[in-house]
């Protein structure tokens, strides 16, 4: 008997040990010591001021494809879905769509999407900037890719952003098969990652001497935005940057700010696409065309989108029509035709604002801070991602995970690099305390922070670094009943660190934005 009770105890013991062993692995700090604080102030140079863009694709192949038997986007055999085993190695290789609800399995690619690279050097400071057609990229993964830039490259600072696509396979890990399986295909990760490294080193051998024109348009895109949660404040306003070889007189690269939810084509869509981008960058490269007619020509070069701040929750809502660039027709359910129309409005507003640029500068100078943050995990469904796997989010200790944040300008143009999906009233102003909040608090993140930046164009680049969610201001956090505004409770909180993540990113960034 004693020998039976010592050995349940044995086989509990090392089931706790092996549990004990995994979570371990799951939550250890991916690079341990890695920190960043750089503060470099913007000084004049005799050397030409130079810029190099590339633009390499990071989309996945789909192989094993799968019938949809009831029609709702979710692959899931208990309702009759059945895969088609088009490699013949007896399982369902799926890639899972990112956003929305999980199990989404994609059925093909309608668009590659892509690691573009903006690179800028002033003679003294080189930043590269790269955006991801991605839902969001972990800090840890960022690190991963920069350890394997080498010194030669002469690279200061690379920022790794995504433009949110809800239309692409997951990165995060989050949207693949519940409870447990992670939606990432390990990969389609070393893929990107090693496309990323690419485009930036591409960047690099691409630099040329180079003037850059500056243009925004703040109001034209304001209707092509929809806010969905009170209160009403957008950050519809289109930034833009046009980098001219000053030997040919030919465009190098736009680097376009805009902030909407990539989401048009909504969430039965089985298909791969960057969504809105694709357009916006097609648009402004090549041209618009209704059929094969051109309606308004590009400017060449390579596009590079960053998004901005969409929490709130900013989209193009099956509720907002969007109107045709060429005709009449006002498109309101998700599909290519309405995602189109999002992408060509803004890229023929962004043309016509770069046809008459506000400024155009011969030597800009690039200052830059950026440091990294310690931010406090608050959300339990975080910690329990990360604790079994699903979220690969290592910490520096327990419910600590890095993050960072960084500052700087090229010229009369500020960016403040953003590790998640900030509300647009904490970045323009408009932050609220009603009746309902959780605390009873008025307004902290305040004065805005556009208000704080430097320069007349100010890019804010959202999911910049890293991906924490939502960035909610602590007036208006409104996780417990009675609720602010909807009867039901808002969205939002589910997906956010946790209330005191906006006070901390706010008060960081106005202390990095001192000095500028």
């Amino acid at each position: 008997m004693k020998k039976w009770i010592l050995g349940i105890l044995g086989v509990i013991l090392t089931i706790i040990l092996v549990l004990a062993i995994v979570v371990y692995i799951n939550i250890k700090d991916r690079h341990p010591g890695y920190e960043v604080n750089i503060d470099i102030k913007a000084t004049d140079s005799e050397a030409d001021f130079k810029a190099g863009f590339a633009a390499l694709p990071i989309t996945p192949t789909i192989v094993d494809t799968w019938n949809d038997v009831n029609g709702n986007a979710k692959y899931r055999e208990e309702d009759g879905d059945t895969y088609n085993d088009n490699n013949n190695n007896g399982k369902f290789d799926a890639f899972w769509i990112a956003g929305f609800s999980s199990e989404r399995a994609a059925n093909g690619v309608h668009d590659d999407v892509w690691a573009r690279v903006a690179i800028f050097d002033d003679g003294n400071t080189k930043i590269a900037i790269v955006s991801l057609d991605a839902i969001g990229f972990m800090h840890d993964d960022v690190v991963d890719i920069r350890k394997q830039i080498p010194e030669d490259a002469g690279i200061d600072y690379v920022l790794i952003s995504s433009t949110h696509t809800h239309e692409s396979n997951d990165l995060l890990g989050i949207w693949g098969r519940p409870p447990f399986e992670s939606g990432v295909n390990p990969e389609a990760m070393s893929y990107v990652k090693s496309q990323t490294l690419k485009a930036i080193l591409e960047a690099n051998n691409n630099m040329r001497p180079a003037k850059l024109a500056y243009a925004q348009d703040l109001t034209g895109a304001e209707e092509l935005v929809k806010d969905t949660r009170e209160p009403q404040v957008k950050d519809a306003g289109i930034r833009l940057i046009q980098a001219i070889d000053t030997k040919n007189g030919s465009t190098l690269g736009v680097v376009v700010g805009w902030a909407n939810h990539p989401e048009t084509l909504w969430s039965k869509n089985l298909l791969i696409s960057s969504d809105f981008p694709h357009y916006i960058r097609e648009g402004i490269e090549k041209g618009l065309f209704n059929g094969d007619s051109l309606y308004k020509a590009g400017l060449g070069g390579t596009a590079v989108f960053f998004n901005g701040a969409v929490g709130g929750l900013m989209c193009p809502h099956p509720s907002l029509g969007i109107k045709s660039v060429f005709t009449d027709t006002v498109y309101n359910e998700p599909s290519f035709d309405k995602t189109r129309a999002v992408g060509y409005r803004v890229a023929e507003l962004s043309l016509n604002a770069l046809a008459n640029p506000d400024t155009i500068i011969e030597k800009p100078t690039i200052s830059l801070k950026a440091k990294t943050l310690n931010l406090t995990l608050d959300n339990p469904n975080f910690v329990l991602g990360a604790v079994i796997g699903l979220l690969d989010k290592g910490m520096t200790e327990w419910k600590k995970t890095r993050s960072e944040i960084a500052a700087f300008t090229i010229g009369p143009a500020s960016f403040i690099s953003v590790p998640g999906e900030i509300y647009p009233e904490i970045v323009n102003g408009g932050v609220i305390a009603v009746e309902g909040q959780d605390f009873k608090i008025d307004p902290i993140e305040t004065p805005h922070l556009r208000k704080l930046m430097p320069g007349k164009y100010k890019f804010v680049i959202g999911l910049s670094n890293d991906e924490i969610g939502y960035i909610i201001p602590k007036s208006e956090w409104d996780f417990e009943p009675p609720y602010m505004f909807d009867p039901t409770g808002p969205y939002g909180e589910e997906n956010s660190f946790g209330p005191e993540t906006a006070p901390i990113l706010y008060n960081e960034f106005v202390e990095l934005l001192k000095g500028f």
